[in-house]
């Protein structure tokens, strides 16, 4: 795909090189799925603890970036001509206006999708959270991409669910043959969530030929293939990447998104269209969260349907390209040799390599104490084979004091090997 590459650190030179590759035989054993959610919650309450001068864990964009004054001037219109709208019931489902613009929107990825068939979420963090809670029973073994997002991890220990670690590229995203493998030999997998586009952490995007093998691989072995696609809105210019529902013919796809992370925070607003546990799914969302306000909604709404919002995303996508390239070059002059660095086609976040001899809970816990906060590698994957990982966030304008925090960690980092 375009522009998909890696980066390593070397002592006078800077070229091409892949992230180490994982194994993709044999994924971990679900019985050692224990504590995860213990373990990143410890991490992020120590982050909350001191006060953070640099906080380049998060996986957002700074305010700045955001369209906060169009935003602000469609919420007043929406008040002033409909005045009643914060004491009126919100509709099922989601305003019908926002599913309806949602479902065009979805064209562009492949998907053909009747608005009724969308209900509006908290973000897309809820959405998953319907989408397991609509397919598996508590002690169910789910397969998922190792790394991964460490909410997915916390999501899973939550609903009493284990956690299948299938190991996954930074080129060409989830191990089909290993995934495979698990498929045939385990029967009790289930559910598979996978990112295909922009994964979180690794920033990887499937290629077609594979989100098509994986579609047809869940189809095979009759197992809910779930996708989050949080960050497609966010790949570099071009056609929009197709997304697993464009392929699913029989509804075993269960389509999960979000505007949190590409349009507003505040809003928080996502999206599920789960084929055939859609029902259930709009039973689960009445009874644990009900319907969402209707006022974010029909500010998101009219946005959308603007042309304003797509000159808006041009404009994101190019600072957010802009960014990863500085902090890029950046990584490479300061952090150690051996440091490799992925190349995303889009997207908030670099997934960086450390030299073997670096623990990242470590690094993580010395930059505590110069007030900067990271994302170690160990808050994706419930083993210890990311160790000497960090994700390190993009999505805030690259500036001097940024560009000290990232000479501060390499410095640290240099210390500690020395040191080991």
């Amino acid at each position: 795909m375009p522009r998909s590459g890696n980066y390593v650190r070397k002592p006078k030179q800077k070229n091409n090189c892949a992230l180490t590759e994982p194994k993709t035989n044999a994924p971990l054993d679900p019985a050692q799925f224990v504590g995860i959610n213990a373990q990143i919650t410890e991490l992020i309450a120590k982050g909350r603890q001191l006060p953070i001068k640099v906080n380049l864990s998060r996986a957002d964009c700074a305010p700045s970036l955001y369209p906060g004054k169009e935003l602000q001037s469609i919420m007043s219109r929406v008040v002033r001509t409909k005045p009643n709208i914060l004491i009126n019931m919100p509709p099922n489902n989601g305003n019908r206006e926002l599913r309806k613009n949602l479902s065009h929107r979805a064209v562009a990825n492949g998907i053909v999708i009747d608005p009724e068939d969308i209900v509006v979420t908290q973000g897309c963090i809820e959405a998953l959270n319907l989408a397991l809670r609509a397919v598996t029973q508590p002690t169910g073994v789910v397969a998922i991409e190792a790394p991964t997002y460490y909410g997915l991890l916390q999501i899973l220990e939550s609903l009493n669910l284990k956690a299948l670690e299938i190991p996954t590229s930074p080129k060409t995203g989830i191990s089909l043959e290993a995934l495979e493998t698990a498929l045939q030999s385990k029967e009790y997998i289930s559910a598979v969530v996978v990112i295909p586009n922009l994964q979180n952490p690794l920033g990887s995007s499937m290629p077609e030929e594979n989100k098509l093998k994986l579609v047809g691989l869940c189809e095979k072995f009759n197992v809910p293939l779930i996708e989050d696609d949080t960050y497609s809105m966010l790949e570099n210019f071009g056609t929009a990447p197709r997304a697993l529902k464009s392929w699913d013919k029989s509804g075993n796809v269960i389509h999960c998104a979000s505007l949190h992370k590409v349009m507003a925070p505040g809003l928080r607003l996502g999206w599920i269209t789960a084929g055939k546990w859609h029902k259930r799914v709009e039973m689960l969302k009445y009874v644990q969260s009900q319907n969402n306000e209707d006022l974010p909604q029909q500010v998101a709404s009219k946005f959308i349907e603007s042309p304003d919002f797509e000159r808006y995303l041009k404009r994101l996508r190019l600072a957010l390209s802009n960014q990863r390239a500085e902090v890029t070059a950046c990584i490479l002059d300061h952090f150690p040799e051996g440091t490799k660095v992925n190349e995303p086609n889009g997207g908030l976040f670099l997934w960086v390599e450390l030299p073997n001899s670096i623990d990242s809970k470590e690094l993580f816990e010395t930059c505590l104490a110069d007030q900067i906060l990271i994302a170690p590698g160990a808050m994706f994957a419930n083993s210890n084979q990311f160790k000497n990982f960090v994700r390190i966030n993009c999505g805030w304008p690259f500036s001097p004091e940024i560009e000290r925090t990232l000479k501060r960690i390499g410095d640290l980092c240099k210390q500690m090997q020395l040191a080991g």
